[in-house]
């Protein structure tokens, strides 16, 4: 493993020596993909400049989804699947998915936001019941089994930790008193997951006034008051929130710090079942291929993207909605019978032309996560430092960087070779605007820099960098939020035509959440009509 180490610092030293004989290297090839900041801004304009006599022929359809993301794709999905053939979903973007939308780089399939779906727990039967139509799970001998092609290959995880790789995310104990408090504090998960009760998705537990406790302080602040202080724990809490939430430990709910272990898999201690990880599907362009196949089954004449929605107002008889269509660059007027806003709380505040209390409130109090997730095409493998080799995810101990997924880990050739490699930044809300007014190249070199501490030969492998940005990627669960009153009755089912579907309404942002939320919606549509 030395040896190993010192051939890379030979290489390293040799290609240093031929930078200087070689001419200045090639400008840096990539930009921006994904999101188009500009459609969304539109609603920032003044809607006067629309002049009436120009928002064209009035378009009728029964039932109108705005936002063709997770929620708003299942919820069509179902009311589709129910019967209910009048359902026309309108789409900001180009293309269905939200932040689980996919990108290809030289025809290597790549994600552009979240990557992954955790197998579900009995609470979540919706998703269980798609992935069974998406072929991806079957019922043998009276228990589910899950397609191994789209299961996680090993090894799943890996942490770059004083030198070297280590296997899985939680970095080793070191020493016996940071080992009691990693078993402490998996003992205070199972305690919470017992006494209080979890679940994902969230609303299948009851709300309970030791919930409501959790919910009042930051996780970091809990775990002050349980004497949880190691700087190994304490940095990988702060992970798992940047990487679930968006934010650190010390802004989100004490209940969101506990309720990403106790909802699924616990917390375990190194050596305490030892071997056992989460099993998660993944795909190499990530949650895509569910999105993809969702939308596909809607057909182009349901599903309507490039379509920029301004104004939502209800009448006396229906719903009337006015929208931008991108490709004809001219307004559409639209009625409809019951409209679900599957878009996040703050953009349905702007859209309703009255919006209810509820809806007031609850998009006050929200406040939404910044990230970056700049897929890099390179040309052929890196070489590696010494421990583990090469797994789906990898992690720098210390980084204010989530790490990198690797696209090509779940194929199945005998060698490696070029590849893309997906690396994901929560960035603090005030970085939002420099995120929009910032140019690429800087955001991409500060990408290459931060590999470049585990990868320095990143630099002779790299062909082009794509980035994708999401100003507003997911709701924070600060103190506060998953409790809150508004967001309850938002939730539950609504009396006049107008409904609600996002995953903001869980307070956080996750697939299932996302998901169960669409059907659930769908299901009241279908009882109703």
């Amino acid at each position: 493993m030395q040896r190993r180490e010192l051939m890379l610092a030979a290489g390293l030293a040799g290609t240093a020596w031929l930078a200087g004989c070689r001419a200045d290297p090639a400008p840096l090839q990539g930009g921006w993909v994904g999101a188009t900041p500009a459609r969304g801004h539109r609603l920032r304009q003044a809607l006067t400049e629309i002049p009436a006599a120009g928002q064209g022929p009035l378009r009728k359809t029964s039932v109108l989804v705005v936002g063709a993301g997770v929620s708003g794709l299942a919820c069509a999905r179902a009311l589709v699947k129910a019967g209910i053939d009048e359902v026309t979903l309108l789409e900001l973007e180009d293309g269905a998915g939200g932040n689980s939308r996919g990108h290809r780089m030289a025809g290597m399939a790549c994600p552009l936001g979240a990557h992954y779906l955790p197998l579900p727990g009995p609470e979540a039967p919706e998703v269980a019941e798609l992935l069974h139509e998406l072929g991806l799970a079957r019922h043998e001998l009276g228990r589910t089994v899950y397609d191994e092609r789209h299961l996680c290959h090993s090894p799943q995880e890996r942490l770059f930790f004083e030198g070297q790789w280590h296997e899985g995310l939680l970095p080793p104990a070191g020493d016996a008193a940071t080992l009691d408090q990693y078993r402490r504090f998996g003992r205070l998960v199972d305690a919470a997951r017992r006494e209080l009760g979890f679940a994902m998705p969230s609303s299948r537990a009851r709300w309970t006034a030791g919930h409501v406790a959790l919910d009042g302080q930051t996780f970091a602040a809990w775990l002050d008051a349980q004497g949880l202080n190691a700087a190994s724990l304490r940095w990988y809490l702060d992970y798992c929130c940047r990487d679930d939430y968006g934010a650190p430990s010390a802004e989100v709910s004490a209940w969101a710090g506990l309720h990403y272990f106790a909802s699924r898999h616990g917390f375990n201690a190194p050596g305490d079942r030892d071997g056992e990880r989460e099993a998660v599907l993944t795909w190499p362009e990530g949650n895509a291929w569910l999105t993809e196949r969702m939308a596909g089954a809607l057909g182009p004449q349901r599903l309507q993207t490039g379509r920029t929605v301004l104004r939502i107002r209800p009448e006396r008889h229906g719903i009337e909605l006015l929208a931008w269509n991108e490709a004809a660059d001219a307004p559409e007027r639209w009625q409809a019978g019951h409209v679900v806003l599957a878009v996040p709380l703050f953009i349905a505040h702007r859209l309703l032309s009255s919006a209810p209390p509820a809806l007031q409130a609850a998009a006050a109090r929200q406040q939404h996560a910044a990230w970056l997730v700049a897929n890099l095409q390179l040309k052929g493998p890196l070489l590696d430092r010494l421990g583990v080799g090469p797994a789906w995810d990898s992690v720098v101990y210390g980084s204010q960087a989530l790490g990198y997924v690797d696209a090509m880990h779940q194929q199945t050739r005998p060698h490696p070779g070029p590849t893309v490699l997906s690396a994901y930044w929560a960035l603090p809300r005030a970085q939002r605007g420099a995120l929009l007014q910032d140019d690429w190249q800087g955001w991409a070199r500060r990408v290459i820099a931060e590999l470049q501490t585990t990868h320095p030969d990143l630099g002779e492998q790299l062909l082009r960098v794509d980035l994708a940005r999401w100003g507003h990627a997911m709701s924070i669960p600060l103190p506060g939020v998953r409790g809150d009153p508004a967001l309850a009755a938002l939730r539950g089912p609504q009396t006049g035509r107008l409904h609600f579907a996002h995953s903001d309404l869980a307070g956080y942002s996750v697939f299932e959440e996302a998901y169960t939320q669409g059907v659930t919606v769908a299901r009241r549509l279908v009882a109703s009509l």
